[in-house]
């Protein structure tokens, strides 16, 4: 009988997930219409923070208990699933067109600082001088609070730039009248409520679901939690492609990514500075790798359908390997 509510439970989770990006992506482009600026900017900022909610949410939850071990390894493996498994499966779904100005501008940005966070690791673990105590295997680096604030400056400045830029790009009247302003954001409101009452919804059921078939905790934990808070990015970016809203799709995930990293890991090591085992940094050098890659793919100006195939199954092989080690 549990099993069953936790079945139903978990359709109505992503019923809730599709609608709630439906509605968050009609609110989304209206606004961008009220504004008059191009839905790659509205996808950068208001859709890329409101589907991190589920990351963002976790990571301060951790860093407040002082356990926020794990706050490097969400933003991490959900950056990889946002690169791997959401753009992917989109294009399987239909061809997504790339923004120059994010090929240029926005990608670049996010590869250096996995980059530089990478680096940092290193730097926190030789500042910290705790060379005695800690075992190397454990603990082989730190975020400190000093890059933590740094990270959160720099996410001032990038917010900076992107209203600078949309002012510039505004787009000229057209003939089509936008919704109003207040059924914009009412419409991006509840269509975010019910994103995440409902990858919660669908986490919490599946993991239920899981345990009962014998899945150990580890396994569930990489496989349905490290995806369960990406499923806002996925089913976002998936009604926006199909939509027609090639720029709030990839705007979302790229700026998703960039929210994660100068965001919530800012606000995670600014609280608490987060200790960082090997397993982080290879995930780092992972991320690092399978940034460089979508980029050669996304080039083009175009992911098709055989990018997002391969794209989906590195996805596969890194969780295969994820599992392994």
């Amino acid at each position: 009988m549990e099993i069953l509510l936790s079945c139903l439970l978990l359709i109505a989770g992503f019923v809730a997930l599709i609608k709630g990006a439906d509605w968050f992506v009609e609110g989304s482009s209206g606004l961008a219409a009220n504004f008059k600026v191009p839905s790659v900017i509205i996808g950068l900022t208001i859709v890329a923070m409101g589907t991190s909610a589920p990351e963002l949410a976790v990571s301060t939850s951790a860093a407040l208990a002082g356990s926020n071990e794990i706050a490097l390894s969400n933003v991490v493996g959900s950056n990889i699933f946002n690169l791997l498994g959401v753009l992917g499966i989109c294009a399987l779904i239909h061809p997504i067109p790339i923004d120059k100005t994010i090929m240029k501008r926005d990608y670049p940005i996010s590869v250096i600082l996995s980059f530089v966070t990478l680096l940092a690791v290193g730097l926190g673990f030789v500042l910290s001088g705790n060379f005695s105590e800690t075992g190397m295997l454990d603990n082989v680096g730190e975020v400190s609070r000093p890059y933590g604030i740094i990270l959160l400056v720099l996410f001032v400045a990038y917010i900076a730039m992107l209203i600078i830029q949309a002012r510039k790009d505004r787009k000229q009247e057209d003939d089509v009248e936008p919704m109003p302003i207040w059924e914009s954001i009412l419409l991006i409101l509840v269509g975010l409520l019910c994103i995440i009452v409902g990858g919660q919804f669908v986490v919490d059921n599946a993991k239920k679901i899981a345990a009962a078939a014998g899945m150990s905790e580890t396994l569930i934990g990489l496989t349905i939690v490290a995806i369960g808070t990406s499923l806002p990015e996925l089913v976002t970016s998936i009604v926006a492609s199909k939509k027609g809203e090639n720029g709030l799709a990839v705007g979302n995930v790229v700026g998703s990514n960039i929210f994660n990293i100068l965001f919530i890991l800012g606000v995670s090591s600014t609280i608490h500075p987060i200790a960082v085992n090997l397993a982080s940094v290879l995930d780092l050098a992972v991320l690092i790798v399978v940034s460089v890659i979508t980029y050669i793919f996304a080039k083009s100006g175009k992911l098709g359908r055989p990018a997002g195939a391969a794209m989906v199954a590195l996805y596969a092989a890194d969780m295969v390997f994820a599992i392994l080690r």
